[in-house]
């Protein structure tokens, strides 16, 4: 096996500096920034491939399998959402952030309401706090979540609310009760 040259001509360096045999050459104090910088890149490249040629790299945790979260449709938030699924968080961190991610849940809490009176007082709610977070002068980051139409929201759920009621009228449609997510419901119970 060959030895790579950088590293030859980094042992050349310290042989020569160890003789005494470049006197003329200025010290590091007076050599350019560029040229030290180029000194630490080349001595951090060999140690790299050192290390490469070492295995030291090999059998690292993930090699070879592919990034979470990768092929989804581009969301600004990723990082945050994933945080706060991996840390089970609720009600913590700034506004703007739990604004953000309420935002992106507020369909699936409506839906779970059973009144139009109910899913405007959501929506009303959920615009207070977000015109009361951008108010707040208490740092952080900007609050970029926008207010939604209380109508639009209502006609949107009534909608939802339709084809969830067609699909279930299907002949084809398996009991309520056995879907995924559904359980047996009395008068008295409620959907949890």
């Amino acid at each position: 096996m060959t030895e790579d040259p950088r590293v030859a001509a980094a042992r050349y360096r310290q042989e020569r500096d160890a003789n005494g045999a470049d006197a003329e050459a200025p010290p590091d104090e007076e050599r350019s920034p560029a040229a030290r910088a180029a000194d630490r890149a080349a001595y951090v490249e060999t140690a790299l491939q050192q290390a490469i040629r070492r295995g030291d790299f090999d059998d690292l945790p993930g090699a070879g399998k592919p990034i979470p979260g990768l092929g989804d449709s581009h969301d600004p938030d990723w990082w945050i959402r994933r945080k706060i699924q991996s840390e089970q968080l609720s009600g913590l961190g700034p506004p703007a952030l739990m604004l953000r991610v309420e935002a992106v849940e507020l369909d699936e809490r409506l839906d779970a309401l059973r009144t139009e009176s109910e899913v405007r007082e959501a929506v009303e709610d959920f615009n207070r706090r977000v015109i009361e977070a951008r108010r707040q002068l208490l740092g952080g980051p900007p609050v970029v979540t926008s207010t939604r139409d209380v109508d639009a929201e209502v006609v949107a759920w009534q909608g939802r609310r339709e084809a969830r009621a067609a699909q279930e009228s299907a002949p084809d449609a398996a009991p309520r009760h056995r879907r995924k997510g559904w359980r047996l419901r009395f008068r008295w119970s409620r959907r949890d």
